[in-house]
């Protein structure tokens, strides 16, 4: 089988929005995440979690999945972190600490371009390509497994302007924000390209699955 690209656990607004553009290292999104990710905070497979508890339900399966034949990742370089232009800091080796929650080559798409670093299973290469050259390069790194599109919003949509990516899972939270980075105006915008259902959950979350046609 084809390596997939694939989106998954990405949670938006009900008006689509990700993330804003004024992100600093006390504001990662530029905006309050806590509406958008209430869903998977409260599984019992979430990764920070660490008291007995959690859902068992739809959420905690999407949460379970989330690494499941999944060989590299590849993010925008303001998922990383919120630095911009030429590294000034190459001691800032990203928000998730000595133990990222990857485990596979990270391939982080930035202009200026840094030595690769391992943290625990995890390595970060920045490169500079366009989407298709980059997505060579993870799914050789990835030896047969899928890769993870983790975002952000301007990332996953330079891959799906690139009719690259195979499947998404996005998730819609119960919560605007007005202004920000849109992954959509309407799902039903990616209907000529993509299968889509629709799955409610009891979170309060709406699930929405993508794959090609």
């Amino acid at each position: 089988m084809a390596q997939l690209l694939r989106v998954q656990n990405f949670s938006v607004s009900s008006d689509g929005i990700g993330a804003r553009e004024d992100q600093s290292f006390e504001s990662p999104f530029g905006l309050d995440p806590g509406p958008m990710f209430e869903w998977a905070g409260a599984t019992a497979s979430w990764h920070l979690r660490t008291e007995p508890g959690g859902s068992r339900g739809l959420d905690d399966y999407f949460i379970r999945d989330f690494s499941c034949n999944i060989g590299a990742e590849i993010m925008g370089r303001n998922k990383f972190g919120p630095q911009r232009g030429p590294w000034q800091d190459h001691d800032w080796q990203g928000w998730w600490g000595d133990e990222p929650p990857f485990h596979t080559p990270v391939f982080v798409l930035t202009h200026h371009e840094r030595p690769s670093f391992a943290l625990s299973d995890t390595t970060f290469h920045f490169v500079n390509g366009e989407p298709a050259a980059v997505l060579e390069q993870a799914r050789a790194a990835a030896e047969g497994k899928d890769v993870r599109l983790g975002g952000g919003v301007s990332t996953i949509r330079e891959f799906l302007d690139a009719d690259l990516v195979d499947t998404m899972h996005v998730v819609v939270a119960p919560v605007r924000y007005g202004t920000g980075l849109k992954l959509w105006d309407s799902p039903d915008e990616l209907r000529d390209r993509f299968h889509l259902e629709v799955v409610p959950s009891a979170s309060g979350v709406v699930h929405h699955l993508f794959w090609r046609k």
